[in-house]
């Protein structure tokens, strides 16, 4: 059973930093394209961030500047620094994973989610 899961979420004033970490356990043979993807209430799931294992990355023009996405293979996580955060950043934010299941079959999985406030 492969899990993704979050951590790192909360509340924090406007200009201020997060830091969100996900790791994925369970039984895989590796793990592709991994990244992060926001909902905000009412508005549609957005894609904020993502990093091959190679460490290529690309971001929404929304966050460029402000967010880094990063990881680390040997511990299989992904983690999204948050910095200058506004308002507009509150969202749940979700990691998901590519992941080679076994040598024929890879799929995407996704964490459950967690919830980023910014409000002073």
């Amino acid at each position: 059973q492969v899990r993704l899961v979050e951590s790192g979420g909360g509340l924090v004033q406007p200009g201020g930093s997060l830091r969100l970490s996900c790791a994925a356990s369970g039984s895989f043979v590796s793990i592709g394209v991994m990244g992060w993807y926001r909902q905000a209430p009412g508005k549609q799931r957005e894609l904020v961030a993502t990093i091959t294992s190679g460490g290529s990355t690309n971001s929404a023009d929304s966050v460029k500047g402000r967010f880094t996405i990063s990881r680390d293979n040997a511990k299989n996580m992904v983690y999204l620094q948050m910095n200058s955060l506004k308002s507009e950043d509150t969202a749940v934010y979700s990691c998901y994973a590519v992941i080679k299941i076994s040598f024929s079959y890879t799929t995407n999985y996704w964490g459950q989610g967690t919830q980023v406030t910014v409000s002073s």
